[in-house]
C-alpha cells in the first residue's frame, strides 16, 4: 500500500515537472509571437520598450523554478556511475556552451535580454548569416541540446531525462513558430537562407527521388 502511494507521488512529481516545461515553452512561443507583441504594444504604448526585459525576468524565474523543483525530487540514477559518462557529459556540455557563446557573437546580448530598452517591432535587426550561422540556422537550440544531453550523462536521473526529452519535444514547434516570424520579418532573404543552411546540425539529409 505504502509502496503504491510512493509510486503515485513520484509519478505526480514528474507530471508536475513536465507541466512546468510545457508552460515554459508555451510562454516562450506565445510572447515571441509578432501578433502578441503588437497587442502588448497597443496596451503598453511607449512603455513597450520594457517588454523584452520583463519577459526575460519572467522566463529566468520560471527556468530557475524548474531546476529548483527538480532538485527537490528524490531520485535514483538511471545509469551506473562511471568516469566515462561523466567525461562524456562534460564534453557535450562544454561543446554546447561554446556553440551558445558563438551564437551570440554577432548581435547585442544587452538587447537580447532587454537591458538595452528598445522597440523590437520598430527597430528591425539585421538578419545574421555569418559566423556559426553560416552552418546552422538555430545554433542556440543546438547548444541547448548538447548541454541538456551532457547534463543527463553527468547526472543520469529521471528529471534530467525529462529536461532533455521536453526540449526535443518542443523544438519542432519552437523552430516552426520562430521561422514563421523570421519569414514575416525578412521575407525572401530568410527563405533563401533557410534553403541553403541546415536547421540544427551542419549537414542535410539527402533527398531520395
Amino acid at each position: 500500500m505504502f509502496k503504491d502511494i510512493r509510486e503515485k507521488r513520484s509519478s505526480m512529481s514528474y507530471l508536475i515537472l513536465v507541466l512546468l516545461w510545457v508552460l515554459f515553452y508555451f510562454f516562450h512561443s506565445v510572447f515571441a509571437s509578432l501578433n502578441i507583441k503588437r497587442k502588448f504594444k497597443a496596451v503598453m504604448g511607449r512603455y513597450y520598450i520594457w517588454y523584452r526585459l520583463l519577459y526575460s525576468i519572467f522566463a529566468t524565474f520560471h527556468f530557475l523554478l524548474i531546476f529548483v523543483y527538480s532538485a527537490t525530487l528524490i531520485e535514483q540514477r538511471m545509469l551506473n556511475q562511471s568516469p566515462l559518462f561523466t567525461y562524456i557529459g562534460y564534453m557535450l556540455a562544454g561543446l554546447g556552451t561554446i556553440i551558445l557563446v558563438k551564437s551570440f557573437k554577432h548581435f547585442s546580448n544587452l538587447k537580447f535580454v532587454g537591458l538595452t530598452l528598445h522597440d523590437d517591432l520598430k527597430e528591425k535587426e539585421k538578419l545574421i548569416t555569418k559566423g556559426i550561422h553560416e552552418y546552422i540556422r538555430h545554433p542556440i537550440y543546438t547548444g541547448l541540446i548538447l548541454i541538456f544531453l551532457g547534463y543527463f550523462f553527468y547526472q543520469p536521473s529521471p528529471s534530467s531525462m525529462v529536461h532533455f526529452i521536453m526540449l526535443l519535444a518542443y523544438l519542432p514547434f519552437g523552430i516552426h513558430f520562430e521561422e514563421k516570424k523570421l519569414i514575416a520579418t525578412y521575407g525572401e532573404d530568410y527563405r533563401k537562407y533557410k534553403k541553403a543552411v541546415p536547421s540544427l546540425f551542419p549537414f542535410k539529409l539527402k533527398k531520395t527521388a
